[in-house]
């Protein structure tokens, strides 16, 4: 006996070509833009000093590897956004957890969480830079300030979504409220938290970059301000296309925790 009936395999087969034809038009559009970038590039239609091109590009990059700088660089900051990812993500649930547990408590800071949120965080980066020095602590704590919060609201926002009723049913068992969370609240913010996640990521590696420009010296941010100042923006292009790559990478690797 097939474990699939017949009509199931065949929309099985429709999704995977339907997902291989997703990525094949992702990649096109991808390959389309550099081959025409290249060719306004190579006419001179534009003013490579300022746009650089992709052959630029390619050779900054492999200057980059050959002088030993890239790798360096790079784990400096995914080290950076790693850090601040597990942080964020830990006091963020915690602190979501805590305000879902008391509501005396989430009413109280609810505006000052917004608040916080909504504050342009660079900002703050001068205070930082004399809080925290110039140092890793500086770059983490800027990725915390972007991400924490959001984190926190995404997910109290989550928690407090479950439907009366499901907490009505566990509650005539006699449920506490720390069975509450652990059989109904939280298996039902599991896709909420993971999209939170895919989120989080990207806004660490914002805060990480930001937190390099402005006291890194060493990083991808530091790489894109040190060829700003330069005038090599072959560089500064380059790091942008590496970012675009990096973020790519860390939201398929949130998106394959299930």
């Amino acid at each position: 006996m097939k474990p699939y009936s017949l009509e199931h395999e065949e929309f099985l087969k429709r999704r995977i070509k339907e997902k291989r034809f997703i990525i094949l038009s992702q990649f096109f559009i991808i390959f389309f833009f550099v081959i025409i970038w290249e060719f306004l590039a190579q006419q001179n239609l534009i003013n490579t000093f300022l746009f650089s091109s992709p052959m630029r590009m390619i050779h900054t990059f492999y200057q980059l590897i050959i002088e030993n700088q890239f790798f360096s660089h790079l784990f400096t900051t995914l080290y950076e956004v790693f850090l601040s990812f597990l942080l964020s993500v830990s006091f963020g649930i915690v602190v979501a957890i805590i305000l879902w547990s008391s509501p005396f408590l989430s009413k109280v800071l609810d505006p000052y969480l917004t608040i916080i949120n909504s504050l342009p965080k660079v900002a703050l980066g001068p205070l930082i830079i004399i809080w925290f020095g110039t140092s890793i602590h500086s770059i983490v704590f800027m990725s915390l300030l972007i991400s924490l919060f959001v984190t926190i609201i995404n997910i109290y926002q989550g928690f407090i979504s479950v439907p009366n009723n499901y907490l009505t049913m566990v509650r005539s068992f006699g449920a506490s409220k720390w069975q509450e969370f652990r059989y109904v609240v939280f298996p039902f913010n599991r896709g909420t938290i993971l999209s939170t996640l895919k989120v989080n990521v990207s806004m660490n590696l914002i805060g990480v970059i930001m937190g390099e420009l402005l006291v890194s010296k060493k990083g991808i941010g530091y790489l894109i301000m040190y060829g700003s100042q330069i005038f090599h923006l072959d560089l500064v292009m380059t790091c942008v296309f590496i970012l675009a790559i990096v973020s790519y990478l860390l939201y398929c690797f949130i998106q394959k925790i299930k």
